[in-house]
């Protein structure tokens, strides 16, 4: 772009103004997403046409710079990952400071938000074992949380008048499970997959870490001990889409976009802790369930994507007892 555009160190324009509220507005920001925003902005300030392709990178970081010092002393930071599927890198304004249940709350109801902790939990927590990392879920499993367990101790006492029951929030309906999934996607918090599947966003993992850490994250955990929230070994990003090792108890992951440059500058493709072959079919994510054999079962039955409600619960199910078997066999062998 021509000299003119850098202007001054520090002068923040009309220019920037107008990139940081199509930031605002989307919440996420790629090279390729600026490039017609930026020329736009170029277009309107220098009176002559520009192209989207003739926005470099540098412009964009350049761009993305000034509106980082802009929102700062608001607790703001624009930080940035490589997308765990797409090899592009995505940019996101994150609040630094406040609750991320919090920031919810300003669009969403106290019933709404509790849902989507419950979704949170089951991608973390009920779908996320050592057996098996889906860490994400599908509409019909969501279905089954829109409303919350019962309390174990709901008619021991009440107050002001109002049982337990009363105070806690009832839930949602069916039919508005729907409509607060693609609202979460919209928002830019959920992604979902061509499968159907739902798991969190480059944005979410990039504003949610610290509080994924402390919400599922044990940090008096013994060094090798099993954790939920697991790192890339390559770019140290949190893995919820990706590779793990052949050994069901390391703690080696890989993001798909990192892997192959991770062994590039290795001798031999092996696990760089345990040493055991590094196969690239044992996944992270919904490939956890889609490739396994019970799932491609349901599929050549049915004739098309197997989405029923019972799949990976059945999937999981069958995970579980074999895992109990082994504890049992290994219990035996003492």
């Amino acid at each position: 772009m021509d000299e003119d555009q850098d202007e001054l160190p520090g002068q923040y324009n009309d220019g920037n103004r107008a990139f940081l509220q199509a930031f605002f507005a989307r919440g996420t920001m790629t090279f390729e997403e600026s490039q017609p925003i930026l020329a736009a902005i170029f277009t309107a300030q220098e009176n002559e046409d520009i192209e989207a392709n003739q926005i470099t990178q540098g412009d964009f970081d350049s761009y993305v710079s000034a509106a980082s010092a802009a929102v700062s002393p608001f607790d703001l930071e624009i930080r940035s990952t490589m997308h765990q599927t797409r090899k592009e890198r995505v940019y996101a304004i994150v609040n630094t400071t406040s609750d991320p249940m919090t920031q919810l709350a300003t669009l969403h109801s106290a019933d709404e938000i509790a849902f989507v902790k419950r979704v949170i939990d089951a991608m973390f927590e009920k779908y996320n074992t050592p057996r098996m990392e889906a860490l994400c879920l599908d509409e019909m499993q969501a279905n089954k949380l829109r409303v919350p367990s019962r309390p174990e101790n709901e008619d021991e006492g009440v107050e002001n008048g109002e049982t337990q029951a009363q105070q806690a929030p009832k839930g949602l309906k069916s039919s508005e499970v729907e409509t607060m999934m693609r609202s979460m996607v919209d928002e830019g918090w959920f992604e979902r997959s061509r499968d159907g599947f739902y798991c969190l966003s480059a944005r979410a993992l990039l504003e949610l870490r610290s509080w994924l850490l402390e919400s599922y994250n044990d940090p008096d955990a013994e060094e090798g001990e099993w954790q939920r929230v697991k790192f890339c070994e390559a770019c140290k990003d949190v893995v919820t889409i990706g590779q793990r090792c052949t050994e069901r108890d390391c703690l080696i992951r890989l993001h798909d976009n990192c892997a192959d440059a991770f062994f590039r500058t290795r001798r031999q493709r092996d696990c760089p802790k345990c040493s055991k072959e590094w196969t690239g079919k044992h996944f992270v994510g919904e490939r956890a369930v889609t490739e396994t054999e019970a799932y491609q079962r349901g599929r050549r039955r049915s004739g098309k994507a197997a989405r029923h409600s019972n799949m990976v619960e059945e999937i999981m199910h069958q995970d579980e007892e074999e895992q109990e078997n082994e504890d049992e066999g290994e219990g035996d062998e003492e």
